[in-house]
């Protein structure tokens, strides 16, 4: 059984320079779904680290970042248009999302 979980974490940084920053140390922890949404995968060891090193750049006052835990077994489905055209596949998603 793997100790890897899965979260997804999503920011909304109300100035632009926290918002670099903020992107810049996601990048470190995560994968970029979309600018500000992100995947990671690992323990909840990590979780808390990266959220702690999220937590000395923002504004509490200002700012909104939020962690949600996915399911290890649940629903993974697209809605729209995909982002990447016909006969590419991504496989930058890690083990535990396939």
């Amino acid at each position: 059984m793997s100790s890897e979980l899965a979260f997804v974490i999503g920011y909304d940084i109300s100035d632009p320079r926290r918002l670099l920053r903020v992107h810049r140390e996601m990048c470190k922890h995560a994968t970029p779904l979309e600018y500000s949404v992100f995947l990671l995968v690992g323990s909840e060891r990590a979780r808390r680290y990266c959220l702690d090193e999220i937590r000395g750049l923002i504004d509490a006052a200002a700012d909104d970042v939020r962690c949600y835990p996915l399911p290890a077994r649940g629903f993974q489905g697209r809605v729209g248009r995909a982002s990447l055209p016909d006969g590419i596949v991504w496989t930058g998603l890690p083990a535990a999302i396939t």
